[in-house]
């Protein structure tokens, strides 16, 4: 066992030893590549993460430089931020919230999956589903009928903030 350890250990030390030495190699630089403008899945000019929105870029335009509107991506974090949130992607522009009891209705719990749908802010831009479970036992649930108008009564309250957001950024 003391052994192989001591092989292990002289392997290593070599390989650093080696990968050392050819640092100091100064290898010529390969032949010039010339760019071509090429079409990608993510459009003219790619993905813009680091858009200057001072420069009128398109984050300037659409409220943000992320996938999907940066107003209705904050407002809808922030409308929702007494969920627990079990998924984020502001690329994608979904939300996954995880199932939560109000303290007020220990018996009935509720999730929430929120699609922002648009790089700008517009009234069908955020779509919301809601799912509502009531409980039937220590520690089972059974799938509710949701309160009609309860989605669209969210969708407006993102709306809502969004526009809030876009108007503070305005002054």
């Amino acid at each position: 066992m003391k052994n192989n350890r001591i092989t292990i250990f002289i392997g290593l030390l070599f390989l650093a030893l080696c990968l050392g030495a050819c640092a100091g190699i100064d290898f010529p630089d390969p032949d010039p590549v010339e760019e071509v403008e090429r079409e990608t899945i993510f459009g003219p000019g790619g993905i813009d993460l680091f858009d200057d929105e001072t420069k009128g870029g398109r984050a300037a335009r659409e409220g943000g430089s992320i996938g999907v509107n940066a107003f209705l991506w904050r407002a809808t974090l922030d409308t929702m931020s007494v969920w627990p949130i079990l998924s984020a992607d502001p690329f994608g522009g979904v939300i996954l919230t995880d199932w939560y009891s109000p303290p007020n209705v220990p018996n009935e719990r509720f999730k929430m999956n929120i699609y922002i749908l648009d790089r700008t802010l517009r009234a069908d831009g955020v779509r919301v589903s809601v799912f509502r479970q009531v409980r039937t036992g220590e520690n089972s649930w059974k799938d509710a009928v949701v309160q009609a108008g309860t989605a669209t009564k969210l969708e407006d309250a993102i709306l809502m903030r969004a526009r809030q957001f876009r108007g503070r950024r305005a002054e």
